[in-house]
Parts: C-alpha cells; structure tokens; sequence
C-alpha cells in the first residue's frame, strides 16, 4: 500500500529519498511518475506519495517498453 511522507531540502532529491523510504535508490522514477515530478532535486516542503516497492523495477532507468 503506499504511503505519504513530507519531505524537504535536505532530503537532497529522489534518489536519496527513494533510498530512505523505499530501500532501493533505483525506485526514483516510481516515486517520480506516482507525483507528477519532472525534477528530482527538491528545493521545498512537499507531501510525496510512496509506492510499494517493485521487486521486478531494477537498473533505476524505467522500461520504454
């Protein structure tokens, strides 16, 4: 199920949080698409949504299939 966190600059970016959060650094562009973000750097508080992680997403690069 995912979650919501409130995360802020010194969160650094998506990657990072990706990391915290879901324990898998390469997740980033789940947490990316599921917000709408098109920039992984966070400069301000925001409320981010947290899939569940996905065993089968590896490489950190999602699929253009």
């Amino acid at each position: 199920m995912a979650r919501t966190v409130i995360v802020t600059a010194a969160d650094v970016d998506v990657f990072h949080i990706a990391a915290a959060q879901m324990g898998d650094a390469t997740q980033w562009h789940r947490i990316m698409a599921v917000n709408g973000l098109s920039d992984p750097n966070i400069t301000a508080m925001v409320t981010l949504i947290i899939p569940v992680p996905d065993a089968s997403q590896t490489g950190g690069v999602p699929s253009q299939t």
